[in-house]
This record gives C-alpha cells, sequence and structure tokens, in this order.
C-alpha cells in the first residue's frame, strides 16, 4: 500500500520488506532448536522462547503479495483506478477465511492511504456472473469465504501494518486513518442486542509491525477502528459481543424449541391408550398399529388390548378355536360309530312289518 514518494528511495526500497517482515510475523514459524545447539546462550535462549510463544496464522502458501483489485476489467488486466492489495491471507483453518494486507512504512499521507480503501469498496461491491450462473460478489469467485448472512452481509476485512521508518507518527497515521475511513467502517448500534451492525462494511484493524512481532496475531496488538482498545486480531476482525448475542438468541430458540416438545409430548402421552385388561399404557409401536387404517392395513383383532394381553387373547382364541374343532371332530367320529347300530335297529322295525 506505502508507496515512498520521490526523494525517499530508502522508504521505497524497505516496503518490500516490510511486508515481508509482516507476513513473518503473522506466520511466526518455529526454528529449529537443534541447529542453535552450541550457540551463545542467548539465542539459544530466544530460539526456545519462540518455540513456546503462541502460534501464528498460516504458512507461505497462505499469503499472496501485490494483488489485483479489479474495479473493472479482469484479474489479470485491472483497470485504471483498481486497488493492489500488499497482501491476502486465506487461513480458513484457522478461522481467517480472507484477509487484505497493507502496509505503510509512514511514509505517505492518511488521506492517500484512506483514498485506497474506496478502492475497496468500489471492488467489494463489484457484481459478476459465476460459473454456476449466479451473480455475487467478484471476490466470492476467488476466493471462498462463508456465506453472507441474510441480514448483514460485512466485507472481509482489512490489516493496516504501520512501521515507523518514515518522518510521519505511526499513532498520528493511525488515528487519521481512523477517522478518514470512517464512512466504510462504521457500524450501526443495535440496541436490542447490546453490538454494533457491519452490514456492507469493511471491517479495518490497525497495529504496528513491532506490536505484531511481540504479541503475534493471538495477542492484544490489534486496533479495529471503532474500538477502544486492542485485541488478538481474530477478535480485532471479528464480532464478539453479536457473536454472543446470537448465540443466547439460538440458546433461547433451544430451549423454547425443548419446552415446545415437551409440551407436545405431554399432550400426546395424555393420549396414549391404556390396556383395558391389565391398565399398562400402550407402547408406541403397539399404538401405531391400533392407528394404522387403510384398504391394504388387517384389521386390529383386539385394539383394546396391549401386545402382552393381545398375545394371550389370541393364543386363547386360538386355543378355543382349537378345542372346538377336537370337540366338533369327537362328536363327528362318534356320530359315525353310532351309525351301523342305527341303521341294524332301522332295520329290524322294517323286518316286522314285512312279515
Amino acid at each position: 500500500m506505502c508507496r515512498a514518494k520521490r526523494g525517499e528511495p530508502t522508504a521505497a526500497t524497505s516496503h518490500p520488506m516490510t511486508v515481508n517482515e509482516t507476513v513473518i510475523a503473522l506466520i511466526r514459524p518455529k526454528p529449529d532448536l537443534d541447529l542453535v545447539a552450541g550457540e551463545p546462550a542467548d539465542a539459544v535462549a530466544a530460539a526456545r522462547a519462540a518455540t513456546e510463544a503462541p502460534v501464528g496464522i498460516g504458512s507461505l502458501a497462505s499469503y499472496a503479495t501485490e494483488v489485483a483489485l479489479s474495479v473493472k476489467g479482469t484479474w489479470k488486466n485491472p483497470a485504471i483506478g483498481s486497488a493492489r492489495a500488499d497482501g491476502v491471507l486465506t487461513a480458513p483453518e484457522a478461522g481467517v477465511p480472507l484477509l487484505f494486507i497493507e502496509v505503510d512504512n509512514c511514509t505517505e499521507e492518511a488521506a492517500l492511504l484512506a483514498a485506497k480503501f474506496d478502492k475497496y469498496a468500489r471492488f467489494f461491491q463489484r457484481q459478476e456472473r459465476d460459473t454456476d450462473g449466479i451473480e455475487k460478489p467478484l471476490w466470492r469467485t476467488r476466493w471462498s469465504a462463508p456465506p453472507s448472512e441474510e441480514y448483514e452481509r460485512v466485507h472481509p476485512p482489512v490489516l493496516l501494518v504501520f512501521h515507523q521508518t518514515g518522518q510521519r507518527s505511526a499513532k498520528n497515521q493511525t488515528a487519521r486513518a481512523a477517522d478518514l475511513t470512517r464512512h466504510h467502517r462504521q457500524g450501526r448500534w443495535h440496541r436490542e442486542g447490546g453490538y454494533h451492525s457491519y452490514d456492507r462494511c469493511i471491517p479495518i484493524v490497525a497495529t504496528t509491525l513491532e506490536l505484531l512481532r511481540e504479541h503475534g496475531p493471538a495477542g492484544p496488538a490489534f486496533w479495529r477502528f471503532g474500538r477502544d482498545h486492542r485485541q488478538p486480531l481474530l477478535d480485532a476482525i471479528g464480532n464478539p459481543r453479536r457473536d454472543a448475542y446470537l448465540a443466547r438468541r439460538r440458546q433461547v430458540a433451544r430451549q423454547e424449541q425443548r419446552r415446545r416438545a415437551e409440551r407436545e409430548a405431554a399432550q400426546r402421552e395424555a393420549r396414549r391408550p391404556v390396556c383395558k385388561d391389565c391398565g399398562r399404557k400402550f407402547t408406541d409401536d403397539r399404538w401405531k398399529a391400533v392407528e394404522s387404517s387403510g384398504w391394504s392395513q388387517p384389521r386390529e383383532s383386539h385394539p383394546h388390548l396391549c401386545e402382552d394381553c393381545r398375545s394371550r387373547a389370541v393364543a386363547a382364541q386360538a386355543q378355543a378355536e382349537a378345542d372346538e374343532r377336537e370337540h366338533q371332530e369327537k362328536e363327528r367320529r362318534r356320530q359315525e360309530a353310532e351309525e351301523p347300530d342305527a341303521a341294524r335297529k332301522a332295520g329290524g322295525w322294517l323286518s316286522r312289518f314285512r312279515t
């Protein structure tokens, strides 16, 4: 972002180096202690402290530098007036899906710094039809990021890193840039939720290279424009109070859903049939079986009984039917056995009439 003015070659040559130093401070690579074995004690102590420090964000592959942000034209041939990011970080595994990085060696006027955010705003607002046929912000056709919420579409965050090598004060540069970019980053207060809504705003976060080296991304090195204290990077680019409010709403919704489910379960339980024989309540399967109806469903023979009592009733009915069949069979055999005697008796009476 920072471009040296004419007559400041030192600052111009140091800008790429400052970008590199910023990337290293964000990554915080861990030294190999075996390689410093035998070195002076202070070097070994510094290496050991670096290995024990909180981890950074991403690897070298997570960063790209000098990335064109075309407000018109194409990615390879951006139109005049397009911005060019000093760095772009993509580390979704670390909670940073997309972060644009701008570096200033305190050589550029704050007004020029702020003007670049006008280009950022135009870039974020540019819409293009993607390969799926859906129109979306141009930046989403290149980088992956969580989908925008229906009622709040926040632009990707931008990190400003100031390095005190120029004549301007980093503190004054930060304050002036915050004031000049207010219309791009200032949210609206949500009284009910107790948070700021940043719909269509650019989250702008500032730090110095010194603070970044000292604390790393996990430390309180980052000032979100509009807030009154420094925070770790993830908190600074995020909206913790809004997250807490939404978490409370989700908790309330879950509790209400649980209470509604309990009420419905109690009402359903009150309708559960009771066995007319043993007095026990029907199981869900038994209840479903007796309520099932349709031409293809067999008629339930004992809808007023639970499964156990139904089984006993069916068994008793089957036994009664078997006993009845056995009785009828015995009666049939008895009648068959008596038929010859009846025939002989009938024949004896007929012979008397013949004589």
